[in-house]
Parts: structure tokens; C-alpha cells; sequence
């Protein structure tokens, strides 16, 4: 149970603080106790520099229920590993049952101590119960994935004086810890873990499909290590139905195995209890990949990791570049084109990287101007592409190939205007494209396996509303919607469930909200395997552009800059190509570190492949 803090009157050393360059610096304690019955909020520190290190400090000989409450609280959000300090504020059976690792809740700020913890001024008392409230922001489970929450937060936190030694001790806790949101963000960061697609080959030579599982670890306390062991341990609950993991059911980390780090060299190794007659060399490598995936997101210049078993015998070795050929991973395949609709409708394009602003129809039907497309969609591979025509109401498919014609329309849309028509396609690494159709008397989603001429429904048996827009993952194991109900658009992922021989079909499981504080959602892209770029308004307040992950957590960091009347948006997993969206302007870019540009006046609908 861990605090967001701010200085008080009264005051002791409470942690010490080790900078890299200036040894350790003893602080003043930084949270403050009632002196008196009234409520007090103990309130939200200043973030503090990312290369600080917080350690605890023990409880001091003779100290008073308020300075014991205080020392526990600080000691939550220091960085001692095994809250090992904390537990010296706890009875010894308290110390022995206490969990903190079941869950963290994050509150909107520090908790409220909502009963006087200082018996100073009454009838001496060796028992005492304090109450820590709040608003809930999120939790944090024991597999360390983030969902985000509502409502109040109210537990109580006993305290007794020990009749031989004297000395207050918090004897009643729930398990878990609490702190505010500024302290989370100081103690947590989140970082992809990687699994495989269960049935979402990809390309010719069907490489698997990397599936990013995003969790909340504590970024100060050996995190490397954090992350294998949470790899090994399995997919998130949630993620679970539609990933597999290369790893041996029990595999773990060599007993005593910590402080995980690349050597000189940018090289990883990891010590595992396997016998490598349990190992099989395809299954070793695709092991690596996912271990190396994971810790890139630590580590960006790891360049290797080998694998050891139980006896210290290497399993296998992988590199960065046999990674990638291990599986398909959306990061790693940067797009060639960024395409868009001309003022003739046409669906044209340009290169990605270009500074320019000059653009070409793309070959085949969807660039020669026979009909007015409203959006397009290209696959991955930048071989084939949708269009929908008509004013909404046919999707057409085909080759990105000079000649071909457009064919009959595999799926159609009755809907009484454009808006109630089909929505933007889009294509995942498989080359399934995926389209909604928004008519209010027939609406549905509809996916194309490998693009052709058969639609079929999926079932979204989650779904309370009506899907407005639709973007599939690269990895085909995941997909956001935005959806309609009561006049607000909200964003949802759920998980791609694909027919295992049951003949069920595909179907969309385990909606979950990524923005629950937009009410109007506008407009959405993929920008990273786990990240989403997204336009939206929050209840009463103006049109803004941010990231926010898969999970529902909004990203420390900056958002792109501000944009006016932006209609729709284009990002790409790999970071390093500009933004891209339609806006009053037309059509604008963002490239790094640079303001938003003019590409086309005309221009409509950008897209990049997916």
C-alpha cells in the first residue's frame, strides 16, 4: 500500500536517493501524517529524474503510529526489490502473509488517511485503524497487466503496539500495494512481451507471427530479469486464446538467476533449467526471438542472445538479423508507399520517406480513375489493394498491376447515405482484409481470407453498438474498433478467435476499452505492435491526437503536435516513418522533430500498407 507523497510540517529522513555521479544523498521523508482527526490527502510528488535511485528506509526505534504509517507508505514506492524494508514496518505474521506483488491499484492521486493515526491527545491505545480512500485509476494483476478502472478505493490498515518491545507495528493489510498516478509513473514502465499468432502464418514461407503482449514492471528493480521471467511464465489472460509460446511448459530461469545484462558486446545470456534434449533447434531459435523481441524494448542495441540449459550447455544462439527471419514482425518492415486519394478519387502514391510532395496513381483499375473511391487499403506486401467505391456501398479488390479490371464487388452495402455505408478496409501480415459495414438495419464485420472473392461474417458477440471503423494488427491476432452507442464513438480491441476445426468461423472475443476517456473517437492507425495513434475529444473538451496502448494506458510522453479538423490518420509500427493525416489542409505529414507539412490540397483518405 504505497502513496503518492508531498511534504509536510513534520518530517523525518524517510529514503535515501543514489544518483550515478553523486553517491547516495540521504532525503527528507516526503510523505505527511495527520496531526489531528482532520481528513488529508497525501498528495502527488514531482516526477523525478529516470536515472534515480529511491531506497527505503527502516522504521525508527520508538516510532509513533504516524511516522510508522508514513515509513510503510514511502517504502512502497522505493526501489528496494523485494519490499523487503516495507516489511519491516509489518508484525512478523503480517510480514509473512502480505503479497505485494497480487496487484498494484493506481489512484487518481495519493490516498486520503481518512483516520487520525496519532494517539497524541487521547487515552493511551495500543490498537489503531487508519483508512486509506480514493479514486481509482487502474490496476496493475499478479501477471502484471494493466486495465484501466473506476469507482473509489477504501481499505483498512490495522496497527498494533507491541507490549514487550513497544514498538508499533501495522499488523492488518490487504494484499497488494496502492499508490497515485505520479508515483506509478515514476516506479512503472510498460514493455512488449512477445508470443506467436496460434493460426496467423505469414508469407510464403510461413514464418510465424509475432503477437506483443504489453505489461507494467518496475523499472528500477532489475527489470531485464523482471521480463524473462514474465515471458516464460505465459501470455496475459487476456491474450492468452489467440498466441502460443515456443517455450517448454515449467520452463524458468536457473535458481538464483538475476541482474540479467548484454555484455560488451551487446550479447544476452539465459541461464534456463532445460535439458537440451527438451529443446528442439527450430524451437530453440523461435525461444530466442522471443526473448530477444522482449528485451529490445529495454535493451534497443541488443544484438544476440544465447540460450543456456540446466548444465550451462549453449542451447542455441540467435542474432538480430536471424530474428527477423524467424518471424514476421510489424516493427521490422518498414512500408515502401503511403497512399492516398487524389481530388479525381484516384488512389495514388508517393514513397514514404519522400520530402517531396509528388504523387503517382498506383497501377491497376484503383489509380486509372474508372470509379470514385471513398477510401483504399493496401496489403503488407504491397501486391494487392481495396477500394471502396460507389459512395460507400461496394468494396472492390485487386492487383497493384497496370491492366486488370474491377470485378464484382464481394461485399456491398444497402446503408441510406455514405456514412452508413462500408468503412475504410484494412489488411493484415495473413493478407486478410477486413471492412464493416455501418448500414443501421443490416450492420456487421466482415473479413476476406487472403483477399478474395468470399466474404465472410465474424461474429463480435461482445459488440453493444455499431462498429464505425476498423484497423486489424499486422499480426492478425488482434483489432480495433471504434464503435457507436448513445451518441458517443469509442475505442475497443478485441482478440481475432480463427476457426480451429470447429467450424464456429472467425469471431471477435474480449472487447476491451483503450481510450475510456474519449467519448468521440474519430479517427485511428496502428503505430507500434502494441501502440495506437488516436484522434479523439474527451466530454467537453476539444479535439486532441495521442498515443495510447492496446491494454488502455496512455503513453509518458509527447503527443504529436496539435492539428486542426483532422478526418483520418496514418502511422506505420515503424517509428522512423512520418505521420500522416487529412486535415482542413488536405494532406499533411509530420516528419521527426518537424512541424506538420503540406503534401497534397486535394488529397484525402492517406493510408499506409495494412
Amino acid at each position: 500500500m504505497a502513496a503518492d507523497r508531498t511534504g509536510g510540517a513534520r518530517r523525518r529522513p524517510a529514503r535515501a536517493v543514489a544518483y550515478a555521479a553523486m553517491g547516495f544523498v540521504l532525503l527528507a521523508g516526503c510523505a505527511s501524517m495527520p496531526d489531528s482527526g482532520d481528513l488529508r490527502d497525501v498528495e502527488s510528488t514531482p516526477r523525478q529524474d529516470t536515472g534515480v535511485r529511491v531506497f527505503a528506509m527502516p522504521p525508527a526505534d520508538g516510532a509513533g503510529p504516524g511516522e510508522i504509517m508514513q515509513g510503510f507508505l514511502e517504502a512502497l514506492t522505493s526501489d528496494d526489490p523485494g519490499y523487503d524494508t516495507a516489511r519491516k514496518y509489518l508484525s512478523a505474521d503480517a510480514a509473512d502473509k502480505w503479497r505485494p506483488d497480487l496487484s498494484t491499484t493506481v489512484l487518481a492521486n495519493g490516498p486520503t488517511i481518512q483516520t487520525d493515526c496519532r494517539p497524541g491527545g487521547r487515552e493511551e491505545t495500543s490498537s489503531i485503524t487508519c483508512v486509506l480512500a480514493g479514486t481509482r485509476v487502474a490496476t496493475v494483476d499478479a501477471q502484471q497487466a494493466y486495465q484501466p478502472a473506476d469507482g473509489s478505493y477504501r481499505k483498512k490498515l490495522h496497527l498494533t503496539k507491541n507490549p514487550k518491545s513497544g514498538q508499533w507495528r501495522i499488523d492488518g493489510l490487504p494484499d497488494g500495494v496502492v499508490m497515485g498516478k505520479s508515483d506509478f509513473q515514476r516506479n512503472y514502465t510498460s514493455v512488449d512481451k512477445y508470443y506467436f499468432a496460434s493460426n496467423a502464418a505469414v508469407g510464403a514461407s510461413g514464418q510465424p507471427a509475432a503477437v506483443a503482449d504489453p505489461v507494467f514492471v518496475r523499472s528500477k528493480v532489475d527489470p531485464m530479469t523482471q521480463m524473462v521471467r514474465s515471458l516464460l511464465q505465459g501470455p496475459t489472460d487476456w491474450l492468452r486464446p489467440v498466441v502460443r509460446s515456443s517455450f517448454p511448459t515449467g520452463t524458468a530461469l536457473r535458481k538464483g538467476v538475476s541482474g540479467l545484462a548484454p555484455d560488451d558486446q551487446n550479447r544476452l545470456t539465459v541461464p534456463l533449467n532445460l535439458r537440451p534434449s527438451q529443446v528442439a533447434v527450430s524451437k530453440c531459435a523461435e525461444m530466442a526471438t522471443q526473448v530477444l523481441f522482449t528485451l529490445r524494448n529495454l535493451t534497443p542495441t541488443l544484438e544476440s542472445v544465447e540460450l543456456q540449459g540446466a548444465g550451462g550447455d549453449r542451447l542455441c544462439e540467435l542474432t538480430e538479423e536471424r530474428a527477423e527471419s524467424a518471424a514476421w514482425h510489424g516493427a521490422s518492415k518498414p512500408p515502401e508507399y503511403l497512399y492516398f486519394l487524389d481530388g479525381k478519387h484516384r488512389a495514388v502514391r508517393m514513397q514514404a520517406g519522400s520530402t517531396g510532395t509528388g504523387s503517382v496513381p498506383v497501377p491497376g483499375p484503383l489509380g486509372e480513375g474508372g470509379k470514385k473511391l471513398q477510401s483504399v487499403a493496401v496489403s503488407r506486401d504491397e501486391h494487392t489493394a481495396a477500394g471502396v467505391g460507389d459512395e460507400g456501398r461496394s468494396l472492390y479488390v485487386t492487383p497493384l498491376a497496370s491492366g486488370g479490371s474491377f470485378g464484382a464487388p464481394p461485399v456491398t452495402s444497402a446503408g441510406p447515405t455514405p456514412a452508413e455505408r462500408l468503412t475504410t478496409p484494412s489488411w493484415d501480415a495473413r493478407g486478410d482484409l477486413w471492412v464493416a459495414d455501418r448500414d443501421p438495419h443490416r450492420p456487421g464485420l466482415f473479413v476476406l481470407e487472403q483477399g478474395g472473392t468470399k466474404s465472410e461474417q465474424v461474429a463480435v458477440p461482445d459488440l453493444s453498438g455499431r462498429i464505425e471503423d476498423v484497423r486489424v494488427a499486422a499480426d492478425g491476432a488482434r483489432i480495433a474498433l471504434v464503435v457507436a452507442k448513445d451518441g458517443k464513438q469509442s475505442l475497443f480491441i478485441g482478440r481475432i478467435q480463427r476457426d480451429d476445426g470447429t467450424g464456429q468461423g472467425i469471431s471477435v472475443d474480449g472487447l476491451r476499452s483503450a481510450a475510456p476517456d474519449l467519448e468521440q473517437v474519430s479517427a485511428i492507425s496502428w503505430a507500434g505492435d502494441s501502440r495506437l495513434l488516436v484522434v479523439g475529444q474527451e466530454q467537453g473538451g476539444v479535439q486532441q491526437m495521442r498515443y495510447v496502448e492496446v491494454d488502455g494506458s496512455t503513453l509518458d510522453g509527447p503527443a504529436p503536435g496539435a492539428l486542426t479538423s483532422v478526418k483520418a490518420i496514418a502511422a506505420s509500427e515503424d517509428e522512423r516513418v512520418p505521420l500522416v493525416a487529412y486535415s482542413e489542409d488536405g494532406i499533411v505529414r509530420l516528419p521527426s522533430g518537424a512541424q506538420w507539412q503540406k503534401v497534397d490540397k486535394d488529397g484525402t483518405a492517406p493510408v499506409y500498407p495494412g
